[in-house]
């Protein structure tokens, strides 16, 4: 028997850009509770954003996570012995939180050089609808459709 749903704690915007969005990808990269580590690499990489494609550094941001976004995911379901990956449309939050958590991945993924520059590498990739977290998103999207057939177990 399943337990009750998580509670969905509030989560306050960010200091500079008053974006709850921003703030969950701070809170995602924070390593060891150096949120102000984090905060300054990240505004920092937002910076040099706005100054290379004269564009609000949150429209910038906000597409690339539109990029790496999920649309669809595939979830395993027993039936009858057997299991089965069936494909579901990805609910918004969760779409975002994956998206987070890919882009935190990539970032990680990347040697050497300073956080700022890190971010900055991955977000420019991502808008450019390139790089390891979009690769991600094509993967997941592949997998869906390659078990489409199952769609039908859908609950």
């Amino acid at each position: 028997m399943r337990r009750r749903a998580a509670k969905i704690r509030k989560i306050f915007p960010d200091a500079k850009y008053k974006e709850i969005i921003v703030s969950r990808f701070i809170n995602r990269l924070m390593n060891d509770g150096k949120k102000s580590v984090v905060e300054k690499a990240l505004y920092e990489a937002f910076t040099r954003l706005e100054k290379k494609l004269g564009r609000h550094p949150i429209e910038i941001f906000k597409e690339a996570l539109e990029n790496v976004t999920p649309k669809i995911e595939v979830r395993s379901r027993r039936i009858g012995g057997a299991t089965y990956q069936i494909p579901v449309e990805v609910p918004v939050r969760r779409g975002s939180a994956l998206a987070l958590k890919w882009l935190k991945t990539a970032i990680v993924k990347v040697n050497g050089r300073d956080l700022s520059s890190k971010i900055y590498n991955v977000l420019v990739e991502s808008l450019e609808n390139r790089g390891w977290a979009v690769k991600k998103r094509e993967e997941v999207f592949k997998m869906a459709e390659a078990n489409k057939a199952f769609s039908h177990y859908r609950w």
